[in-house]
């Protein structure tokens, strides 16, 4: 079915993304892969293409542009491309909103021009190692010392945590934290008592550098709060429908091209004398998971004008992210098994898929969760 969603002005920007790509990614990600870590170079390179700071107003040096199409034509090429370690999407849907909407004039002015050029790379650390969606849980804190916090506690799995020039760090600053104790601080590169853990060893996206974070009495000055002071829980709640629509975007663009790639591989790879597309239970299996990719595409492109039109309520982005990575799971699952022994092998597009998309059901907001927030809105 013809996607309706896209403009000419869309589809040429799809051009650009292909071509940085091409040019800037492609021909580096395995030695981003074996390093655990993208070259700084790609970021200025994205910055200088525009890439960066999509929504970000012009004045800061952004794109001024705040239509969430745009990010999905980025997810859709990157996730095609597996090019999931240069994490564009956290850095423009995640963090940039909490930059546009919560800093002061003199905040957006310090940052934003740097993180629209790529040289400021961000991150946001939530998780800690006993706290990961329950933020209820928290143990940094942060203390008042009138003209500055003391900022004390660690964060794990934070993504760009290594490159990270920027961290939007959630801390209590009140002794209860919860619900109406958070706040969000920005923790710069060269803060003393700021340290970084080991560069974590994943299972997959090992180009996208995921690591610990410490911080020992730093000191942030008061000018680094960001937003509400205690109003971190609402700031985090309003940006999630954000972040869980970028993530299922990557999901179904995930299946889609894993089917794409599929069904062209059993119609050249023979088995018993003949291709594996005679096979029954190969076209059943191939038949399924493009009815379930067509299914799901028509929805997701619906939650994409939604949100586009700022239509889009937590309920839907939430069925939007567990549905469409479950789905990207399944079709991982089936696609590599129909790939049968090169399945396993990392040279095989596939294969890289399925250990690369496995963290799509987990962040963001567990399976679990998702299903949690739409259940507590149906039944209350």
């Amino acid at each position: 079915m013809p996607r309706q969603i896209y403009t000419e002005d869309h589809d040429a920007f799809r051009e650009t993304v292909r071509t940085f790509l091409k040019k800037e990614v492609e021909p580096h990600y395995e030695a981003w892969e074996k390093d655990g870590i993208v070259s700084r170079e790609a970021w200025l390179a994205a910055g200088r293409q525009g890439l960066l700071g999509l929504a970000v107003p012009e004045e800061y040096g952004g794109g001024g542009n705040p239509d969430f199409r745009y990010s999905a034509v980025l997810a859709e090429e990157f996730t095609r491309a597996g090019a999931a370690g240069l994490a564009i999407g956290l850095h423009n849907d995640i963090i940039g909103p909490y930059l546009t909407s919560l800093a002061t004039e003199e905040q957006k002015r310090r940052w934003l021009p740097g993180f629209c050029s790529g040289e400021i790379i961000t991150a946001i650390a939530m998780t800690e190692p006993g706290a990961g969606s329950d933020l209820q849980g928290i143990r940094t804190v942060a203390e008042d010392r009138g003209d500055h916090w003391v900022l004390n506690g660690s964060k794990t799995f934070i993504s760009n945590g290594i490159l990270a020039d920027l961290v939007v760090a959630v801390a209590k600053t009140t002794p209860e934290g919860g619900a109406h104790g958070l706040s969000l601080l920005v923790v710069e590169r060269g803060m003393e008592g700021f340290e970084r853990g080991r560069n974590l060893d994943k299972i997959g996206q090992k180009a996208q550098d995921t690591a610990e974070l410490f911080f020992h009495d730093v000191r942030v000055p008061k000018e680094n709060l960001l937003g509400e002071l205690n109003g971190a829980f609402i700031h985090l709640m309003t940006n999630l429908a954000q972040e869980r629509m970028g993530i299922a975007v990557a999901g179904i663009a995930a299946a889609e091209h894993l089917l794409e790639i599929t069904t062209q591989y059993v119609k050249e790879r023979e088995a018993f004398g003949r291709p594996l597309a005679k096979l029954q239970h190969v076209r059943f299996e191939i038949a399924e998971m493009a009815t379930e990719c067509a299914v799901t595409r028509t929805f997701l492109d619906r939650c994409i004008v939604d949100h586009s039109d700022g239509k889009l309520d937590a309920v839907h982005a939430s069925m939007a992210k567990w549905w469409a990575t479950e789905l990207q799971k399944r079709v991982a699952d089936r696609c590599l098994q129909l790939h049968g022994g090169y399945g396993y092998m990392n040279e095989y597009r596939v294969a890289k898929a399925f250990t690369d998309g496995r963290i799509q059901t987990i962040y963001g907001g567990t399976t679990e969760i998702m299903k949690e927030i739409i259940g507590r809105s149906l039944l209350g």
